[in-house]
């Protein structure tokens, strides 16, 4: 049996297919852990969809904030926005099976056998694991419950830091859908930058999070997506950062976390 994670797909799935079959990917031994932004931007996210949904028994994922855009979407009745090429999934027969599978799926989840903590895009600075699990749990029950379609309906927006222990269980919501699903950088102040998306160098006055003093022994091995424009790259040997933009001309990255092996399939290939 083998562990593995893939960074974002981003509805690009012919680069998914081609890491799998480099490890000959069993899936009725072995395990897939994705860092979530399975779905838009790419040509294919139904297919991504639909084959994760079929070995459902051996996939695990970390939604992120595409994958909760879609549920969003779906919730409210809203048309996803074009750009995210979403209109063949949205007309697909039995779309909600799909989108039920993915509403299933956690924001944060932990493989105990090599000690890491997954999500889309990483945890806050202070937090323990048993936190960033806590959070995740109840962010879980919010989007999964019947109530569903109003804390979709408050999910966007910016948020303290601090929202996440508010008494209103909206703010916390959103609060820890941004940590989770869109952190890069922080301020001097700890609070989130939501509008910076470049690299680490981009701005000196702002500190990415996996840089952040308070990380400086992290409670577990992270692994995360999402920042593409870091290229794979945090100078942390347990912090590891799988997005690495095949959607934008880069690669797709994997890897194995039993042997902490990476296999990459390159855009351009």
């Amino acid at each position: 049996m083998a562990n593995y994670v893939v960074g974002d797909l981003q509805g690009c799935f012919e680069p998914l297919q081609t890491l799998l079959d480099i490890v000959d990917f069993n899936p009725s031994q072995d395990h897939l852990y994705c860092v979530g932004d399975i779905v838009a931007r790419g040509p294919d996210s139904l297919a991504c969809l639909t084959f994760l949904e079929k070995h459902a028994a051996s996939v695990s994922i970390t939604l992120g904030n595409h994958d909760l855009h879609l549920l969003a979407c779906q919730a409210l009745g809203k048309a996803p926005n074009p750009k995210d090429k979403l209109a063949t999934l949205f007309a697909y027969p039995d779309k909600e099976k799909l989108l039920c599978f993915l509403s299933s799926q956690p924001l944060a989840l932990f493989h105990h056998a090599s000690n890491t903590l997954i999500s889309h895009a990483g945890i806050y600075p202070t937090w323990t694991k048993a936190q960033a699990l806590a959070f995740s749990q109840e962010a879980a029950r919010c989007y999964q419950g019947n109530n569903a379609k109003n804390f979709f309906k408050t999910m966007y927006g910016e948020a303290s830091v601090k929202d996440v222990v508010s008494s209103d269980e909206f703010i916390r919501f959103r609060a820890i859908v941004n940590i989770f699903t869109r952190m890069r950088f922080l301020e001097p102040n700890g609070e989130l930058n939501l509008s910076n998306k470049e690299g680490v160098d981009s701005d000196g006055s702002l500190i990415p999070w996996f840089k952040h003093p308070a990380l400086k022994t992290p409670p577990c091995n992270l692994v995360f997506g999402h920042w593409a424009a870091l290229e794979g790259k945090t100078e942390r040997s347990n912090i590891i950062a799988l997005d690495t933009g095949y959607v934008w001309g880069g690669a797709m990255t994997l890897l194995n976390l039993d042997t902490q092996e990476f296999i990459k399939v390159d855009a351009n290939i």
